[in-house]
């Protein structure tokens, strides 16, 4: 008798064994609508045959993208010892003339970006200026801040100095140099579009609006310059013209030579010439000694 209960409830244990092994077996519904953890558990899936094509890789489409004209020039990217040294809020009466004589005794042309109201006042001077080689530029008419203003506004201001400078000389200008640099990404692209312009900024500023004297100037100028340089200075303060001899001499002896920014423009080798030029100077530069 009790060996018979004993086999009874053996036999209970078996069947409720095999019976949880057979639910185990069977996938839920829900388990079986669910994706696989597992890349290779699951079928791939024949895409339909209105499936869009792969997107190509962002650098293909970067590449693809046209780029956008270059209208803004701070340097320029040259293979030799060329720079441009620039005046602006000129003509004037004391100091352009004795500018003019030195960079004519030098054999060197510069750059002037005429203030409208000055060239209108001065148009001997805008005339000597080109009759001697040297490039004119667009400075505005009365110096604002152009970030600042309505499209109009700027509008006016440019168009009031082109026609000033052509009054004057019968030159109209190529190249604008915004007063403090001041002209927004979206302005210097509609400007450069409507009138032609390069926009001129600069790599060398000697800050002699502040009149530090004219060995500051020279000396400011002088440990900044490389080739390629747009330089910055007034030919409206005395102290900048005074600075000048000292400039002109050192630079030339360096064997710098001086061009217009139109022609400094036109030697530009781009950024792939300013990359490979990085890559030269730092296998050309010794490992430090520990």
């Amino acid at each position: 008798m009790l060996a018979l209960m004993v086999r009874t409830v053996f036999l209970l244990i078996l069947l409720s064994l095999a019976e949880a092994g057979a639910q185990t077996a069977v996938p839920s519904p829900t388990a079986a609508a669910l994706p696989s953890a597992s890349p290779s558990a699951a079928p791939a899936s024949p895409a339909p045959a209105d499936t869009a094509a792969p997107l190509p890789p962002i650098a293909s489409v970067a590449a693809a993208t046209p780029a956008l004209p270059k209208v803004t020039y701070s340097e320029v990217h040259v293979d030799g010892p060329y720079i441009a040294m620039t005046f602006d809020d000129g003509p004037s009466g004391p100091n352009t003339p004795r500018l003019l004589d030195l960079a004519a005794k030098k054999h060197i042309k510069l750059t002037f970006f005429l203030i409208g109201e000055n060239a209108a006042r001065y148009p001997q001077l805008v005339q000597r200026e080109l009759a001697e080689g040297h490039q004119v530029g667009n400075h505005t008419y009365t110096h604002p801040v152009l970030s600042k203003m309505t499209d109009d506004g700027i509008r006016a201001e440019i168009q009031k100095t082109q026609d000033a400078i052509i009054n004057a000389a019968g030159y109209k200008p190529v190249i604008m140099r915004p007063p403090y640099g001041a002209l927004t990404a979206r302005q210097r692209l509609w400007v450069a579009n409507e009138f032609g312009f390069k926009i001129i900024l600069w790599d060398v500023d000697p800050n002699d609006w502040k009149n530090p004297g004219p060995a500051v100037v020279a000396q400011r100028i002088l440990a900044a310059v490389r080739p390629g340089s747009i330089i910055l200075s007034h030919d409206i303060h005395s102290g900048t013209v005074d600075a000048m001899p000292q400039v002109f001499d050192t630079l030339l002896a360096r064997g710098y030579k001086f061009v217009t920014v139109s022609e400094l423009l036109a030697m530009d080798k781009g950024p792939a010439a300013k990359a490979k030029k990085a890559v030269a100077g730092n296998a050309a530069t010794p490992a430090a000694t520990p």
